[in-house]
């Protein structure tokens, strides 16, 4: 039998950048002594109000059909929410409630550009991304944001990658895996370059609540008519699990994704909308909770890497992720992530996963128990000795 060329399209890169992860949970479910540091699941519980809230629309009998976009009042939270991060006037027509920040850059992708069309995305990048953003028969050029300059974008390689059909620029900031933010000065020389070849720009800023005052530089309120801005409350409130994310853009942006919505999703639950409008009006606590436990974290992994001959942290502006540089140990990150799981049960990610810049780095999430995490530093050290003497 035969399949469409679309299965190809959305195989994506750096999958095998996942195999150890799984084979990790894997053994880890087993019982068996391993660590995973190598995805974002923060090891925090969902804020109570939140699950008590979705508890009681179960129990209420909320799961019947729900509008494509969402309910009225939760796109008006997310609405309140935006505008006090980034000053742009919006309310509920510019949003649209969807199946976590994955599910927000799938719909954006297949809106903004097509086939013949290009798309830039700034690397490194998320391993989904260039899947997600060819899937509608685009290409995807990638600018990076060299090594060498702190994963800081390089903004004439990025004015010198656009071309007559070039449609959108794609960026996370903060960035996973670096943890970089974009700053004000980069992006007033993006949003001038999105003025003058008129294109969209989609910020995914899924991890904004854990940058410093849970807010990112943002060319939102500035060209309101080309950025669309997505985010969700995986990171910030601990629930990945919820799948519970937005994407918020001019308005005719939002009717063509809630038409994309209605063919994919048909409305979300109702009892996880309901809990998502609780989760918003305890953002600030939530949020708070959340960047003080990776900034201690944080500190405590970088202590314990620090001094190993081998291999160098790189300190990120937020996030929970810490790019390690291991091109002194003479391996590639997918083979010292390879190595370190067969022969330490440690499990953390290739970061080639993300891009050629990061393909001598590991990402290894600190989102964790400050007991493992120790542990985990006990078993990279004791590896990195085997390599370097």
């Amino acid at each position: 039998m035969h399949y469409s060329p679309l299965v190809k399209r959305i195989a994506g890169d750096g999958a095998d950048a996942w195999l150890i992860h799984s084979t990790a949970r894997a053994a880890q479910e087993r019982g068996e002594d391993v660590i995973l540091l190598s995805v974002g699941d923060p090891d925090l519980d969902t804020p109570a109000p939140v699950l008590e809230r979705a508890i009681e629309r179960l129990r209420a009998g909320d799961t019947h059909y729900t509008p494509a976009t969402g309910r009225q009042h939760l796109r008006e939270a997310i609405a309140a929410a935006h505008r006090s991060r980034t000053g742009q006037p919006v309310d509920a027509d510019n949003v649209i409630f969807l199946a976590g920040a994955q599910n927000a850059l799938f719909a954006a992708s297949l809106c903004v550009a097509g086939p013949g069309d290009e798309v830039i995305a700034l690397e490194p990048l998320y391993p989904s991304y260039p899947a997600t953003l060819e899937v509608g028969g685009a290409r995807m050029v990638r600018v990076a944001a060299p090594a060498a300059q702190g994963f800081r974008v390089d903004l004439r390689a990025l004015e010198a990658a656009i071309t007559p059909r070039t449609r959108a620029l794609f960026f996370a900031t903060p960035n996973n895996p670096s943890g970089v933010i974009l700053s004000a000065a980069d992006l007033t020389v993006i949003g001038n370059l999105a003025r003058r070849h008129s294109l969209w720009i989609v910020a995914d800023e899924v991890y904004a609540g854990l940058a410093p005052g849970g807010r990112v530089p943002s060319l939102a309120a500035a060209l309101p008519d080309q950025v669309a801005t997505i985010s969700s409350l995986s990171k910030s409130h601990s629930m990945p699990g919820w799948r519970a994310g937005w994407l918020v853009g001019p308005k005719q942006l939002i009717v063509h994704a809630e038409a994309m919505a209605q063919c994919m999703l048909f409305g979300l639950p109702g009892f996880i909308q309901e809990a998502a409008v609780t989760a918003l009006s305890v953002a600030d606590a939530a949020e708070s909770r959340v960047r003080e436990y990776c900034a201690v974290r944080r500190d405590l992994l970088l202590a314990e890497l620090s001094g190993i001959a081998g291999i160098q942290c790189l300190v990120p502006d937020a996030g929970m992720f810490l790019l390690v540089d291991v091109r002194g140990t003479g391996l590639s990150g997918y083979d010292f992530m390879r190595e370190l799981y067969r022969t330490e049960g440690l499990s953390v990610l290739d970061g080639g996963a993300f891009g050629r810049e990061t393909g001598g780095f590991v990402r290894v999430c600190f989102a964790a128990d400050e007991a493992l995490l120790r542990a985990a530093a006990v078993r990279l050290r004791r590896f990195v000795k085997t390599l370097v003497r």
